[in-house]
């Protein structure tokens, strides 16, 4: 049974992004437990998450936690900040030739395939050196869902449907990248 590590970014003393009463942290672990309880009720599939409550969790260790569950799939949640407006996923630089970037691929497409239908902004598909993809052994994406300090995000991120078809995007992007079985 393929394992996912989800991975809700920040927590505890590390709120991430704030702004329009929004704080990352919450934001990230909500959806990352909606998207274990969807993978695990709709297919066959072990999701795991690197923290389960509003801890604080170091980078490399979120990394050895995957590691040592010897996890298929590695996807950090995050939400930007900054000014800017949309969506953009990560991967580790020189991966896009490899399994990681066609995996990127089907969750980009399948969540603007989401996104399409609010008419947000497609920031691309991205490569960064973050530890969370620099240390983990298996393919890994990092999701940047909207900007936390846009109003315009903002409203998105705070009605509860919305985070509903988010939650549902992922987990099918993840299920189709990993061709899951239901």
């Amino acid at each position: 049974m393929p394992i996912i590590m989800l991975d809700p970014g920040h927590g505890g003393t590390d709120p991430g992004a704030t702004g329009n009463n929004l704080q990352e942290k919450q934001l990230t672990l909500t959806i990352a437990l909606k998207v274990q309880k969807l993978l695990e009720d709709q297919y066959i599939a072990d999701a795991r998450l690197t923290r389960e409550s509003d801890v604080y969790v170091g980078l490399s260790e979120r990394a050895d936690t995957a590691n040592r569950l010897g996890a298929d799939y590695f996807v950090s949640l995050h939400h930007n900040a900054g000014g800017g407006t949309g969506f953009e996923s990560f991967i580790y630089p020189g991966t896009s030739a490899t399994e990681t970037g066609r995996r990127q691929d089907v969750m980009h497409a399948e969540l603007m395939n989401f996104y399409s239908h609010y008419g947000i902004r497609d920031r691309g598909k991205k490569e960064a050196n973050f530890a969370v993809l620099r240390e983990t052994a298996m393919p890994a994406i990092l999701l940047e869902n909207l900007f936390i300090d846009s109003a315009a995000d903002a409203q998105h991120l705070k009605d509860p449907q919305f985070i509903e078809g988010l939650s549902q995007a992922i987990a099918l992007g993840i299920a189709k990248a990993l061709n899951l079985q239901s």
